[in-house]
Parts: structure tokens; C-alpha cells; sequence
């Protein structure tokens, strides 16, 4: 009997010889699969599919949602300077993991929102037709955080930059481009933030404030990078299927060691030069100075029945001013509401011409100029008085913003137009190509001012003033202008001694916004080593050295007469807002010069170039491999 052996696998000399097929035909020669065969393919998909896939979404959308309200934090009305520091490092995980998550980018911007929707939120209480321009410029400040992250992926991931060199080289570049675009917002820099951190704000006469926001966000990226993979893990910010790469970011190598040294060493380096320059300064007394702050809605100025209240309050404040011989008096912008009327010497049939409408006799009207040239005579001091200017211009009626300058000697002397306008609150973009945009803007379609031509000095006395008005304080690139523009005929070389601020915060009734604005503008202050004063309807005036400090002044002046002694509230530590006060100070004289002045945005110019070459470059390659797929 011949026993027969059963091969548990088939012998492939036994099997016929094969045609090569492809794998749709060999799977259609199959006999139809069992119902444990589909199931098991079901499966096997399933596996590769696990493999494969992004991770889960909720991570992104947690980190998204924690770094805003920890950078809401850290700004004002809150304002815990130190959460400055770590408040990005929930979205620079983000940037560090190799694959992206579900989601992300739509996960960024809406941790965007989060951040932007309720730090703008005093844009609202302007009008009601500003909600519209709150939630516009919300969405496009958003923008900036799912960009930020794409930027910076595309830096780490693709050319290999250590993240604690690409992302605040990204993120410096952003800044730097918000400044210009659509007329600019140079507001909510990370770098202010650190504002009382007088020492390490004073990198900024070299690389302006951006050079603080590049510390900041370089030693976040640092930390970021030595974060353990267990909590990226925990967090759920990796698929299923880890990579090489992904596997190796827990191991804290020599390149993770040396990155933390050198971050360390340039931060050191950073608050080493800060107290090297502080020690420099040798400050000078200068002219004494009274700042004028009323107390009143923007509502109330437009109403010309409330033009003599107006008037008689900065006057009797003024009074209380004068009692302690200061040598310029500032009100505040616009708060002085009869227009001066400038015929720019135009003859009478050329202002006929012109504006009809107008009474020949309007344009020869002395009032405006005797009653300030009196007050100036009686305050026995200069002033500097924001009001509107009604201008003969060549072919039409102009309207400017103004400050005008005015000695006791000999009246009005000089005058400064404001040259950075607010879109929507002083002319509207594009109004007759898009007339729609009316909807987002208080005023008529008539409204709007011209911008001023150029910068102006204001002499007097052995000092120099430069003035600009509103919002231009926070402009870090028009102020720099302004310090180098600032020059007479006469003399030509002469320093600008001091910056003087008018402005009217009236429109946002003490909110966050009033702290914010006077924090952004004392970093014009150490960018040009040039102290600033400030005068503000509403608040918050004040004097600000070169340092950047914010000074107690020599005397301040309760208009309310509630008690208060200073600006600055004893129990809380918080300015004090809306309020009639006067402040008086000695202005202290910087001797220091700033090579911020001399070369402008060199070093944010070359952050912004940096992320543009990122930009373009990885939309090259991400075409290449898409043309090669």
C-alpha cells in the first residue's frame, strides 16, 4: 500500500506556467471571494488607511484654542506680561510635529479669532456701524496665525531650519508686514508684552520692538523643542503609524543642547546690552511741560452746542496748569473745535473760485488765531493745540487734521498736518470705485481729511518738538520718519528734542484700548531714544522717557477733584481712565543717539524677506512634486 503525502504549500514546478498579469486581472481571475476573505480585506484597508491618516483634529483645535487665551491674557485689559512668553507654545507644537493634523489650518485660524475677536473688541463702541470694522479687521488679524504655522512648517520641515530660528524669523516678518499692509496695524506685537521689562526693550534703538517680539517667540520655539513626545502623545497630535522622524523627536540630542545654549546666550546677550544702554543715559532737564486732559465722548465734540463747554473746561485746566510755569501747554487732538481757516494765500476770486459756498469774509476771520494767540500770551507759554484746518487748496477745499504750534511773541508760527490717516474713522478707501464700504464708517459720504504733506518741528526756545497726532505714535515707521524729517530751513541738523502726542481716545470709552495705545507708543520712545509726551482726551496722558518708562510726573492735577492723586491707581496698579486731570513733568532730555533712526526696519525688512522667500519656495516645490506625481 502506497501512502500519499498531503504538501501543506503548493510546490510553484507543479503550478502551469503563467502569462504576467496585472493586479485588476489577476483579482478578476480569482474565484469569488468568501465572506472571511472580504472581511479580512476590510480589515487589512482599514490598517493601511489608520497608517496613513493625519492624526485626530481635537489636538490642533485644543492647541489653537489655548495659545489665544493666553496671548489675550498677556496683553491688556489683563495684561500678565509674563504669559508673553509661553503663550505660543501650545501653536509652535503644532509647528513641530512632521505631519500635520486634521484640520489644522482651520483649527489655527479659528484659535486666531479667539484671540482677535475679543482683543479688538473696544473698535465697537465707537459707533454702531463699527461692528462691522471690528469683526473686518478681526478676521484679517486672524489670518496671520494659520499663516504663521504654514511658514513655519514649511521652514522646519522642508529646509531643515531649527525652530527656534525659523519661527520667530517667521513670525518677526509677519509683524513687519501688518505694519504696511492695508494702511498698517502695529498693534499686539508680542514684543509688547514685555513693556515693563525696561531692560530687555532696549534692543529695540537697534531692530526697533520687533527685536523684542524675536526674543520672545525664539525662546518659546526653544522651549517648545525640548517639550517631551509624551505629551504631544497625550495630546493626540500623532497618527497611528509613527515615522522615523516623529519617533525621534523625544531624544534630546547635542543639536537640542546646543540650540538652548545659544538661544540662552543671545537672550543674555539681549538683556546685557539693555543695562549696558540704560547705564549710558544722562538724562537733562528740559522744557517743563503741562498736559491738558479732558474728559469727553467723541458723541459731545461733534455737537456744536457743546463746543463752549469744550472750550471753557481745557481753559480752566489750563489755569490750574499755569500756576506752576510750564514752558508748553498741549491739548489734546481736535479738542480746540473752532477750525482754523488757512485762505493759503489765495486771492479772492481764486477762493471764489474754489468754494463759492464759502463767505468771502469766513476765509479773512482773525477769531480762531487772536483767541489762541491771547491764551498763549496769558499762559505767558507755548502751546501746541489740536483743532481742525479748513484749507484753500488749488482746486478744492481741504480738510486737515491738525496741531498747530504757538508762541507768545508772535502767535501761530508752524503748523502739522496728520499724515497717517485711520481708514474708515478719517476717509474711506476706495469710495468710488467700491461706495459700498460706507457701511463702515459713523459718518457721510461727504466726510474725510487730507493727509498732510510732510513732518513738522515746532521751535522754541533752545528745543525742538516733533509732533504727530493720534494713532501715528503707533506707527513705528512713520515715526522714524517724522524724527528724520523733522527739520527747519534754519536749522536744518537740529535733534528733535522731544515727541508730543495729541489724541483722542474719547471713542472707546476706557477701555483696554486706551492702555494698549499709550503701551505701543512708549516703544517709539527707545526705537528713537527720544522721550515722548502725550496728550489725550480722556486719558491716558503721560511722559515717557527714553527708557521707555512711563514717569510719575512732578504734579498732577485732579480736574474731577475725587482725591486722586496720580494717574496710576494705588489699589489696583491700574491707570486711571476718564478723567479730567492735568499733568505736569519736566521733560527728561535723551543724550543717547539710535541706529534705529539712522537705518529704519533693517532687521524686521530682512525677517519679512526671509518669510517671503519661504512662501514662494515652498509653493515651488509643492508644484514640482505634484507636476512629478
Amino acid at each position: 500500500m502506497t501512502s500519499t503525502t498531503i504538501s501543506t504549500e503548493p510546490n510553484p514546478s507543479d503550478l502551469p506556467e503563467m502569462e504576467p498579469q496585472s493586479v485588476s486581472d489577476a483579482q478578476s481571475s480569482q474565484p469569488e471571494s468568501t465572506p472571511d476573505h472580504a472581511l479580512g480585506q476590510d480589515i487589512q484597508r482599514i490598517i493601511n488607511t489608520a497608517r496613513t491618516s493625519p492624526a485626530p483634529t481635537w489636538g490642533a483645535w485644543t492647541l489653537s484654542g489655548l495659545t489665544a487665551v493666553l496671548m489675550w491674557a498677556s496683553f491688556t485689559p489683563v495684561d500678565f506680561g509674563p504669559l508673553g512668553w509661553v503663550c505660543l507654545i501650545p501653536l509652535l507644537l503644532l509647528v513641530r510635529i512632521p505631519r500635520a493634523t486634521r484640520l489644522m489650518y482651520t483649527a489655527t485660524l479659528f484659535g486666531g479669532l479667539l484671540f482677535t475677536v475679543p482683543t479688538l473688541q473696544w473698535m465697537r463702541l465707537g459707533d454702531p456701524s463699527m461692528y462691522i470694522a471690528w469683526i473686518a479687521l478681526a478676521c484679517y488679524f486672524a489670518l496671520y496665525f494659520p499663516t504663521f504655522v504654514f511658514l513655519s512648517r514649511i521652514s522646519v520641515h522642508r529646509f531643515r531650519i531649527p525652530l527656534p530660528l525659523a519661527a520667530p524669523v517667521m513670525w518677526v516678518g509677519l509683524e513687519y508686514m501688518r505694519a504696511y499692509l492695508l494702511t498698517g496695524f502695529s498693534w499686539y506685537y508680542i514684543g509688547h508684552t514685555q513693556y515693563r521689562w525696561t531692560e530687555l526693550i532696549q534692543i529695540s534703538d537697534i531692530t526697533g520692538a520687533y527685536g523684542v517680539s524675536f526674543v520672545v517667540v525664539m525662546l518659546a520655539a526653544c522651549f517648545t523643542d525640548l517639550l517631551p513626545m509624551s505629551l504631544m502623545k497625550r495630546l493626540q497630535l500623532f497618527p497611528t503609524n509613527l515615522t522615523p522622524e516623529e519617533q525621534n523627536l523625544d531624544q534630546i540630542g547635542r543639536k537640542q543642547l546646543v540650540q538652548t545654549a545659544v538661544c540662552l546666550a543671545l537672550f543674555l546677550s539681549v538683556l546685557g546690552y539693555g543695562y549696558l544702554r540704560r547705564g549710558q543715559a544722562e538724562f537733562k532737564d528740559g522744557p517743563r511741560i503741562a498736559l491738558i486732559q479732558g474728559n469727553f465722548p467723541t458723541s459731545v465734540k461733534h455737537d456744536q452746542n457743546q463746543w463752549r463747554s469744550i472750550y471753557l473746561k481745557h481753559l480752566v485746566l489750563m489755569g490750574a496748569a499755569v500756576r506752576h510755569q510750564p514752558d508748553l501747554v498741549v491739548w489734546p487732538e481736535t479738542m480746540f473745535r473752532w477750525p482754523l481757516v488757512d485762505r493759503n494765500g489765495k486771492t479772492n476770486e481764486q477762493l471764489q473760485a474754489i468754494a463759492p459756498e464759502i463767505p468771502l469774509k469766513k476765509w479773512n476771520e482773525p477769531s480762531v488765531h487772536k483767541t489762541l494767540t491771547n491764551m498763549s500770551q496769558e499762559a505767558n507759554a507755548a502751546l501746541v493745540i489740536g483743532l481742525d484746518t479748513v484749507s484753500a487748496g488749488d482746486k478744492r477745499v481741504e480738510q486737515y487734521n491738525s496741531a498747530v504750534f504757538v508762541r507768545p511773541d508772535v502767535g501761530i508760527t508752524s503748523r502739522y498736518d496728520k499724515i497717517h490717516r485711520v481708514p474708515f474713522g478719517e476717509y474711506l478707501p476706495l469710495r468710488d470705485t467700491l461706495p459700498f464700504l460706507q457701511v463702515f464708517t459713523p459718518y457721510g459720504a461727504s466726510f474725510g481729511i487730507q493727509p498732510g504733506k510732510h513732518a513738522a518741528n515746532f521751535e522754541y526756545q533752545d528745543w525742538n518738538f516733533a509732533p504727530v497726532i493720534c494713532f501715528e505714535d503707533t506707527v513705528p515707521q512713520l515715526v522714524r520718519s517724522v524724527m528724520n524729517q523733522s527739520s527747519t530751513a534754519e536749522s536744518p541738523s537740529a535733534p528733535i528734542d522731544c515727541l508730543v502726542n495729541l489724541t483722542n481716545d474719547g471713542w472707546f470709552h476706557g477701555s483696554s484700548e486706551l492702555d494698549q495705545h499709550l503701551i505701543t507708543a512708549s516703544f517709539r520712545c527707545v526705537e528713537n531714544r527720544t522721550p515722548m509726551v502725550r496728550a489725550v482726551n480722556t486719558g491716558i496722558s503721560a511722559v515717557i522717557d527714553g527708557d521707555g518708562m512711563i514717569v510719575e510726573p512732578d504734579v498732577f492735577i485732579d480736574g474731577d477733584n475725587q482725591g486722586r492723586k496720580s494717574f496710576v491707581n494705588p489699589k489696583t496698579g491700574r491707570w486711571n481712565k476718564s478723567m479730567n486731570a492735568v499733568v505736569i513733568d519736566t521733560v527728561p532730555l535723551d543724550n543717547r543717539t539710535s541706529l534705529y533712526t539712522k537705518y529704519g526696519d533693517w532687521f524686521a525688512g530682512f525677517c519679512c524677506f526671509s518669510a517671503l522667500f519661504v512662501f514662494f519656495m515652498g509653493l515651488l516645490l509643492r508644484k514640482q512634486k505634484t507636476a512629478a506625481a
